[in-house]
């Protein structure tokens, strides 16, 4: 994968020059109307959620951090819970302090070392995750879908002979995240994992959780457009991001069945398709430069429709907060 440097630098100028349209840094932010800097960075998923259609997502409950372990206990009861469940920040990014709980001592460590608003989801057993990126201009009802991607959780294959630990060090990924997947599976590390088992070192399908992406191209068809129509129509005002969910298959994901919405990241979404595609740098870069024009055509067209861009002031203190708050995340990260 391309560093950030080499995939932003020449192409940078671009997006200055739609700030200097726009007359504002932030020209992207009227792109979602209803989620917080437009989905930028530092949007919660419970205002997400909340704008999808109910049973699109799996149930979910929220946790504050100065409630009593015991009161979420309770919480976790009244809801139905069963281990597995999974956990993760409100505001979070990249699989930052995404866990899998299996018991209740687990949530209690989680509970003890998060200090911001989390997430209790349920554990979704469908066994694909998907991305697909989706645009839609405003006065259109139909939008276009300029990704879509298999993603593939870091895993390690057993033989029957070695040890947790020796899969990781021969691993090309894993081996570079020995000590905090040692911390992840204390209690595994040393045991022999059975010839052929798939055992997952990461739930998180992130490109730096080091999870792998196979493209799908050849497989946006309309019937997927439909599915995706249907789905961001419902919000009336989601108009630029990415949808991440699970499905049982390709096929069922067409028909709009046996599906699960993760989560939809917006104008801050990386059309992360450019990457395992076989394309050279300088095509990624016309793709990047795409969603670009698409993201501020879409921002304008709403701006003129009466939505305003975030003032200057507010954007840099926007910025400023989630940045102190995905540092603070980090480095509780390494911690457990």
């Amino acid at each position: 994968m391309w560093p950030f440097w080499l995939r932003y630098l020449s192409i940078s100028p671009m997006w200055f020059w739609y700030c200097l349209r726009a007359r504002s840094l932030w020209f992207f932010t009227p792109s979602n109307p209803t989620i917080a800097f437009g989905g930028f960075e530092g949007e919660s998923k419970k205002e997400i959620y909340e704008q999808l259609p109910k049973h699109s997502y799996p149930k979910t409950i929220y946790i504050e951090p100065k409630i009593t372990f015991s009161a979420a206990i309770t919480m976790v009861g009244d809801a139905g819970f069963q281990y597995p469940f999974v956990v993760k920040p409100d505001v979070g990014m990249s699989g930052i302090l995404f866990r899998k709980i299996r018991n209740e001592k687990e949530l209690k460590n989680y509970h003890s070392h998060v200090p911001v608003t989390y997430i209790i989801q349920e554990f979704i057993i469908l066994p694909l995750e998907f991305s697909v990126f989706y645009y839609r201009y405003p006065d259109h009802q139909k939008g276009v879908i300029t990704g879509f991607l298999q993603k593939e959780p870091m895993h390690v294959i057993g033989d029957g002979m070695n040890t947790l630990k020796e899969l990781i060090l021969t691993h090309p990924k894993a081996k570079f995240r020995m000590p905090e997947l040692v911390s992840w599976h204390n209690e595994k590390i040393k045991e022999v994992i059975t010839n052929g088992e798939k055992y997952y070192l990461s739930h998180a399908a992130n490109l730096n959780r080091g999870a792998d992406f196979i493209n799908l191209h050849d497989q946006i068809d309309e019937k997927l457009h439909d599915v995706f129509d249907k789905l961001n129509l419902y919000s009336k005002t989601f108009y630029y991001g990415r949808y991440d969910l699970k499905a049982a298959s390709i096929e069922d994901l067409k028909n709009g069945k046996n599906y699960l919405l993760i989560e939809y990241n917006g104008s801050g979404a990386e059309p992360n398709h450019v990457y395992n595609s076989g394309l050279s740098l300088r095509a990624a870069q016309n793709e990047i430069l795409r969603h670009w024009k698409a993201l501020y055509e879409i921002s304008a067209f709403n701006h003129k429709k009466g939505i305003s861009y975030c003032s200057t002031r507010e954007g840099w203190r926007f910025l400023r907060a989630a940045s102190m708050h995905f540092r603070k995340l980090k480095e509780i990260d390494t911690i457990f």
